[in-house]
C-alpha cells in the first residue's frame, strides 16, 4: 500500500487539517500517518485556540513515522511558525521525500489567522523549492506575490512568477473567484487550466487541505502531477455537491462520498 504523510494541524471539528487529511487518504486507498503541527479548538463558526507543538515534538513525531514507514507523498499544512518550518525542510532533506505537496495555508475559512507574520516568507524560501506543487488559493498567491489578481489573466501570471521564482509547480486554486472554481497550474513552463463549475454550498471547510491531501494521494499512487490534480478536483466537487450540512457555519465536505455514492466514472477509489 502506498503511504502519504500529513504535516498539519488538528482541526477538533473534523472538517479541516489532519482529520480532512487522512478522510482524504483512505478514500483514496492510501495509508495516511500524521506529524501534528498544531492542536486547534475550532468548528464551523471559526478557531478559539490553538496550541502549537513544540519543535522537539514535532520532529519526534516526523522521525517516528519516517524511520519506520517511509512515505511516498508528503502533505505540508499548518505550519504557524518559521522554527517548524525549518525543521520539516531539515527533515525532508534527510528523509529524501519525494512528491511533497504545500498547502501555503495562511488563514481558515472562518478568516482566523494560523500564522505568524514571519512564517510564509520562510515557507516560501526553505519548502517550495522542494515541492512538487504549492496548492495557493487567491489570497494566498496575493500575498506571496504582492500582486493583485483579479482574472484570468493575473492568475496565469502569478502561477507563472511563483513557479520561475522557486522552481515548482504551482497551482492557483480559483474557488475564491466570484465567476468560477478553475484552477490554472504553472508548471515546467507550461500553463494549464483545469475547469471547475462554482457549486452552490456554503460547506466548503477544509477544501484546501482535503484539495491538497487527495494531490498527494494521487501522486503516491503514481499518477502524473496533471493526472492527480484532475482526479482530485473530481473528488472534491463531489464532496461539496453531497452538501452534508452540519454544524451553524462553514460546514465541511462529505469526504466519505465515494463510498456512499460511488464514483461517476464506475470505479473504485485509488
Amino acid at each position: 500500500m502506498k503511504v502519504v504523510l500529513s504535516i498539519a494541524g488538528s482541526d477538533s471539528s473534523g472538517g479541516a487539517g489532519i482529520q480532512a487529511d487522512l478522510k482524504t487518504m483512505t478514500c483514496h486507498g492510501v495509508y495516511g500517518m500524521t506529524a501534528i503541527t498544531a492542536l486547534t479548538a475550532q468548528n464551523t463558526l471559526g478557531v478559539t485556540q490553538i496550541v502549537e507543538s513544540s519543535v522537539d515534538f514535532l520532529e519526534a513525531q516526523i522521525d517516528a513515522c519516517l524511520k519506520d514507514i517511509p512515505a511516498d507523498a508528503v502533505k505540508i499544512g499548518m505550519l504557524p511558525s518559521a522554527m517548524q518550518v525549518r525543521m520539516v525542510a531539515r527533515k525532508l532533506k534527510e528523509y529524501e521525500v519525494e512528491n511533497i505537496v504545500v498547502d501555503p495555508v495562511m488563514v481558515a475559512t472562518s478568516g482566523s489567522k494560523l500564522m505568524e507574520n514571519s512564517t510564509p516568507a520562510v515557507m516560501a524560501k526553505l519548502l517550495f523549492p522542494m515541492a512538487r506543487v504549492i496548492t495557493p488559493n487567491i489570497p494566498e498567491a496575493e500575498a506571496l506575490t504582492g500582486d493583485k489578481i483579479t482574472s484570468k489573466e493575473t492568475m496565469e501570471k502569478a502561477a507563472k512568477k511563483l513557479g520561475l521564482q522557486y522552481g515548482c509547480g504551482v497551482l492557483v486554486k480559483g474557488g475564491h473567484s466570484v465567476e468560477d472554481a478553475c484552477d490554472v497550474l504553472f508548471e515546467k513552463g507550461s500553463i494549464t487550466w483545469f475547469d471547475g463549475k462554482k457549486i452552490a454550498s456554503e460547506n466548503t471547510h477544509g477544501t484546501g487541505c482535503t484539495l491538497s491531501s487527495a494531490i498527494a494521494s494521487n501522486l503516491a499512487l503514481g499518477y502524473d502531477l496533471q493526472t492527480s490534480i484532475n482526479r482530485a478536483k473530481a473528488y472534491i466537487s463531489a464532496a461539496i455537491s453531497a452538501d452534508l450540512n452540519l454544524g451553524h457555519g462553514s460546514g465541511p465536505l462529505n469526504h466519505n462520498v465515494w463510498n456512499h455514492y460511488g464514483r461517476e466514472d464506475g470505479n473504485a477509489a485509488g
